[in-house]
């Protein structure tokens, strides 16, 4: 790829519908990338997951965390949507929308709409996220025990219940008295409380009659929106290798990050979109259970971890952090249909004084170029390395790909050869200015 990024890239370029997903194991930096790719959008759609997403963005010397709204907000004139495919805790986005407004975003039914047929995350999804987690002890996955995946399994089990019930208060009474009947039945079966139905309905219809404005036909919405030739971009939550069936199961989401997803979490179909761009970090981090080939646990990843503030923002638990991943990566672009790179945290490597780069995992003799389906063969997976020389000196003040040190230059080509993507965005910081835009 060397001599192949020639020039600035203008955000034009990634406009028309875009989608943007994660090429790792989450915690990418996509909040970051979403917050650049919304100047030039009217619309920012989020697709799947809930309030475990923690997708931050620095404006100045403010920072905002965001885990249902689309980083899109921060902008003023978009549209953000919460798709479908979101299964939302209604309490939680009160509490959001509340949190940003005392901040000074304006958060109206003007610039955020809430899919009429997003499933709820209940209080009692939540109570059994976290008992789960403890029953399973050592086996444990690793959960933010926000009630996502008890969400999704009484989706799918056709027992949950959906926003727009709570415009319905009697029916949204009635379903609600036969689920919280059945829960509590399974609460004290773990030896815990039951919950109370006048209390729980009360707060649900509360937080009902306060997102009531939001609440609509999302699908509808949307193809207005295409109709119009308006600029989308989706937003995913988690990354690739957490997708429930591409990912490292059981070691995963409950919804499906990867691009497919947000056709389905959203009622756009795929023949309507024009660009898949995948972000990645300079390295790979993990949070929660599960094989992580290129991780490091000793000084070299705590160093990682501490110099790229590798703590998540939705738990506050430290991430597991290594080298950079180009097997994850490949298996992401082919997935995804990943068009471009945004790579972000490129600073976090300045001080390295060599780094590495996995072409391919080995199992004895055996040489995987991709990741094995098989969880007990990835366990014992070791990376197979090349080699970079360190630029050792900082990046943090460069806005031309042309003027990054040389070594970081080839580091960055390496990652482009060995993934198969060309690269369109580099990250040196968090702000929205740390950024060097790139045309392959």
């Amino acid at each position: 790829m060397a001599g192949m990024i020639s020039a600035f890239l203008r955000l034009d370029d990634f406009m028309a519908i875009t989608i943007l997903v994660g090429g790792q194991w989450g915690d990418e930096g996509k909040g970051r990338i979403i917050d650049l790719l919304a100047e030039r959008s009217k619309y920012v759609v989020r697709y799947q997951g809930g309030s475990n997403a923690g997708h931050e963005v620095h404006i100045g010397s403010d920072v905002y965390v965001l885990h249902l709204i689309p980083s899109g907000i921060l902008h003023s004139g978009k549209v953000c949507v919460i798709g479908n495919g979101v299964v939302v805790d209604p309490v939680a986005l009160v509490g959001e929308i509340s949190e940003l407004r005392k901040r000074g975003i304006s958060v109206t039914s003007d610039n955020m709409a809430v899919s009429d047929t997003a499933h709820m995350v209940m209080p009692y999804h939540k109570i059994l996220d976290e008992l789960r987690e403890i029953r399973k002890g050592k086996l444990k996955i690793g959960t933010t025990k926000r009630g996502i995946g008890p969400a999704y399994a009484d989706k799918v089990s056709r027992t949950g219940i959906r926003l727009q019930e709570l415009l319905r208060p009697a029916v949204f009474r009635e379903k609600l008295r036969m689920r919280l009947a059945e829960n509590n039945a399974v609460l004290r079966s773990y030896g815990a409380k039951p919950l109370p139905f006048e209390a729980t309905c009360e707060e649900l219809l509360r937080a009902g009659r306060f997102l009531k404005p939001f609440i609509c036909d999302s699908v509808m919405l949307l193809h207005q929106a295409v109709a119009q030739k308006r600029d989308i971009l989706f937003e995913g939550a988690q990354g690739t290798l957490l997708d429930i069936d591409y990912g490292t199961y059981p070691y995963v989401t409950s919804s499906h990050p990867t691009s497919g997803g947000a056709c389905v979490g959203s009622g756009i179909p795929p023949n309507r979109i024009d660009r898949v761009v995948g972000v990645v970090k300079a390295y790979t981090t993990r949070v929660g259970e599960g094989p992580f080939p290129t991780e490091h646990d000793g000084a070299l990843g705590e160093k990682m971890q501490r110099i790229g503030d590798e703590f998540g923002r939705t738990t506050g638990r430290g991430r597991r952090c290594g080298w950079f991943d180009a097997v994850v990566t490949r298996f992401s672009r082919m997935i995804n249909g990943i068009d471009e790179l945004a790579v972000t945290k490129l600073d976090v490597l300045d001080d390295m004084p060599e780094l590495k780069i996995c072409v391919g995992y080995r199992v004895g003799p055996k040489l995987y170029e991709s990741v094995p389906s098989d969880l007990e063969a990835l366990k014992r997976c070791r990376p197979v390395y090349q080699t970079y020389p360190g630029w050792r000196t900082s990046t943090k003040h460069i806005r031309k790909f042309e003027d990054l040190p040389k070594n970081a230059r080839l580091y960055l080509e390496a990652i482009s050869r060995h993934t198969g993507a060309p690269l369109s965005i580099i990250s040196v910081g968090p702000r929205r200015d740390d950024t060097i835009y790139v045309k392959s």
